[in-house]
């Protein structure tokens, strides 16, 4: 009985990883059989969501094989190279580019022929134009553009500069990876941590109307700064932008103008314990919902920190960092009455035919707020646009909900955020 009982047990393993575990196995980037799919398949494209080719391989008249770029830097970092610095889609999806599920015909035709099989190609969901629009937006600039439709988390376009062209690469990488200080090989979109400043506020103000029920009778009266204990005696100053002094800012007024003084009074009047507990709940400290690769974000507020370290906590400063793609999907949350949808960049898998072999769909994570706190947040980062830091965007013919922020890191100068959503009423980007 032992004996068949260990025969089942094995028998129905083997059933359970070919079902469901081999897959994995097949396609983990680390697998080193996946080289080997090479000497057999052309590596399959990457198309843009409207089928535009974003890397492809040509194969010259000797059968020498270069994978091509089309779009040279503006795609570079999404969708990353295949051979030097392996990155991006090019390292996330490389098995099913090294895997061909075109007609077995062609295929047996191919092998008799000692020809090489075409290798699936991967469908993303970036807009062409949208991307191109993005990248040049951000111009000469270091820094992030990321946008993403909230109620499905199709992400639309990635960009992070300082960038380098796939295509040349090769060429230049033993120079670039010299220079200790050339940040062009990092997506800082996922793998770019940051201070967040002032787009922080909206945690700070969530934590504040979940733990002030009445928050609308909330009243501070701003003189340009706010000076707080520092600890061991010292009181130390926090100042809001240029030293800006805001009068008497109720919740609303505050979050528009970004008034550094009215929030750090603010923070030192929250839960700390329930604060990191929001925080948390805010995806901090903690794996994002993605299969996309990316660094974690960070949030630390301790029982014995300062006055003055929760007031810079509560502002957006203090041991706080968050990666562009953390705060998408938070203000993309925010416009999907609180709901976050998993953020993806694959649409689907098809062969070089065009037919679909593998559909990915959009994926609930959860509500990390309630509609009704998504709908108030909303309301206050309209007000950001019509009537405070954001006054610039107002006037485009459709409504846009933001907050913007400023973070200052020592010895390097200011973070300049903004993170937004449009139409305000209806969102889709």
């Amino acid at each position: 009985y032992s004996f068949i009982f260990l025969f089942l047990a094995t028998i129905g393993y083997f059933v359970y990883f070919d079902a469901v575990q081999s897959k994995d196995i097949i396609t983990h980037p680390g697998n080193i059989h996946i080289a080997k799919l090479q000497d057999h398949t052309l590596r399959g494209r990457i198309l843009a969501s409207d089928g535009s080719e974003l890397a492809r391989t040509d194969v010259g008249a000797d059968g020498k094989e270069t994978r091509v770029y089309p779009y040279g830097n503006a795609f570079a970092h999404v969708v990353g190279t295949s051979k030097i610095n392996k990155s991006g889609l090019e390292a996330s999806y490389e098995s099913q580019m090294l895997l061909s599920n075109d007609n077995p015909l062609r295929k047996i035709v191919n092998d008799l022929k000692n020809e090489k099989n075409k290798g699936d190609d991967v469908v993303t969901t970036l807009d062409l134009s949208l991307q191109q629009v993005a990248y040049n937006a951000l111009g000469n600039n270091q820094g992030v553009v990321l946008a993403i439709e909230p109620s499905t988390g199709k992400i639309l376009a990635m960009v992070s500069k300082p960038d380098y062209d796939p295509n040349t690469l090769a060429e230049n990488y033993n120079d670039i990876i010299s220079d200790e200080n050339n940040k062009c090989l990092l997506n800082q979109a996922t793998l770019g941590l940051f201070t967040p400043g002032s787009i922080f506020k909206i945690f700070t103000t969530l934590e504040y109307m979940r733990e002030h029920p009445d928050y609308s009778a909330y009243s501070y009266i701003c003189n340009g700064s706010i000076y707080l204990d520092g600890g061991s005696g010292v009181t130390q100053m926090l100042a809001c932008y240029h030293q800006t002094v805001h009068g008497t800012q109720d919740l609303a007024a505050s979050f528009a103008n970004s008034c550094n003084a009215s929030f750090a009074h603010m923070g030192t009047l929250l839960n700390r314990t329930s604060f990191n507990q929001l925080c948390d709940q805010m995806l901090f400290n903690q794996k994002l919902p993605t299969s996309i690769p990316h660094y974690q974000s960070s949030f630390h507020l301790n029982s014995d920190d300062s006055d003055w370290m929760v007031g810079a906590t509560a502002i957006g400063q203090g041991n706080t960092t968050m990666t562009p793609l953390h705060a998408a999907i938070i203000v993309s949350a925010i416009a999907n009455d609180g709901v976050v949808m998993e953020p993806y960049l694959v649409d689907r898998i098809q062969n070089y035919s065009g037919n679909t072999v593998e559909k990915y769909m959009p994926k609930t994570y959860g509500s990390i707020m309630s509609s009704s706190e998504a709908e108030i947040l909303t309301d206050m980062m309209e007000d950001v646009v019509t009537s405070g830091t954001a006054t610039s965007l107002s006037g485009m013919g459709y409504a846009i909900a933001g907050k913007t922020g400023t973070a200052e890191v020592d010895n390097y100068g200011n973070n300049a955020w903004f993170v937004g959503f449009a139409p305000a009423d209806d969102p889709e980007i």
